[in-house]
């Protein structure tokens, strides 16, 4: 089931970019991200790492340029980047099952902006490389957007109202963890916050699927139940004893499959409608050297996760009541 309206929306004309940005581009990002490589690995660190990490500092410096033309734009992230202090863990531990203390954090969680919790023991397959993490939990929490902002991207130097929520979103992903990882060392037990939009050392889609969270999309986001693709994610990484949440599948997937309104609607061209081999993993894939040259020439883009048919409000409720039928017929037939 597919929203009716979109899927019949002929393909957005392509777009091309400038020479210059081209030439910034320098080497192929899909190799750095493992397109094509048959045996899994960690991630290498991508466009939004420091730029000595990798070869798109240039990119970097367009994207950061023309995002901050647009009305609103400082004052949505700021607070993204205004990291708070970590403090010191408590000397006495608070004493608990996993079970207790995996929900003492979700209700703190859910408590302070957070609107959905996922947790999940680490993977060394969630690190980037350069990177280490001692902590043996990923807490992964979800920021939903306001589809109604959501939806007035991309962003220019007079709209700038859909890439402020999604510096909203952020800066609620830097405020909910950190309050979450103050929180677990005010209980006596280690914790760090990973929240976006700059690269650090977690990945956050992977645990965020694995703790239940949503599924892959075809865009290369993750669809909630939800919240659809409209959502931005934070981590959190402990040593309190936790118990995993399970996995979430809804039919995200099955739709992906059969679903061309992201692949019509990307401006450059850049989402597969195949899944492709990536690190040792066939999944969605979406080709760097398409995607990010349009995202920096254009103060970034998420017209993909806002014309998704799983972030719309009236076509979500809809959709999951299809897909769990289908699902349902599937597992009965096999």
């Amino acid at each position: 089931m597919a929203d009716q309206s979109n899927s019949e929306r002929p393909k957005r004309e392509r777009w091309q970019p400038k020479p210059e940005t081209l030439a910034a581009l320098k080497v192929s990002g899909n190799p750095i991200n493992g397109l094509g490589e048959t045996a899994q690995r960690r991630p290498s660190p991508f466009f939004w790492h420091p730029p000595d990490q990798h070869p798109y500092a240039e990119l970097q410096i367009v994207a950061r340029q023309n995002m901050s033309k647009c009305p609103g734009y400082e004052a949505a992230f700021a607070p993204a980047r205004n990291h708070p202090e970590l403090i010191p863990i408590a000397d006495v531990r608070r004493e608990g099952t996993p079970e207790e203390l995996t929900a003492a954090a979700r209700d703190f969680a859910l408590a302070h902006e957070a609107d959905d919790f996922g947790s999940t023991p680490m993977d060394p397959l969630y690190v980037f490389e350069g990177y280490s993490i001692d902590e043996p939990w990923v807490i992964v929490l979800a920021l939903a957007h306001n589809y109604e902002r959501l939806k007035q991207v991309p962003s220019n130097e007079t709209n700038g109202i859909g890439i402020a929520d999604v510096g909203d979103q952020y800066s609620r992903g830097t405020r909910s963890s950190f309050a979450l990882a103050n929180w677990i060392r005010s209980q006596g037990y280690n914790a760090r916050a990973f929240p976006g939009p700059s690269g650090n050392a977690l990945l956050l889609i992977p645990p965020a699927v694995a703790s239940g969270l949503g599924e892959l999309g075809k865009h290369g986001s993750m669809i909630s139940r939800h919240f659809g693709a409209g959502v931005r994610l934070a981590g959190v990484t402990t040593d309190m004893p936790l118990v995993s949440t399970a996995p979430d599948h809804f039919g995200g997937d099955e739709f992906c499959a059969t679903c061309q309104i992201c692949t019509k609607e990307c401006p450059p061209g850049a989402i597969s409608e195949q899944k492709q081999m990536v690190r040792g993993v066939e999944r969605w894939y979406v080709d760097f050297d398409k995607c990010i040259p349009y995202f920096a020439e254009n103060a970034g883009c998420a017209i993909c996760i806002a014309r998704c048919p799983w972030t719309r409000p009236d076509v979500r409720p809809k959709l999951l009541s299809t897909m769990t039928r289908r699902l349902g017929e599937t597992t009965r037939e096999g």
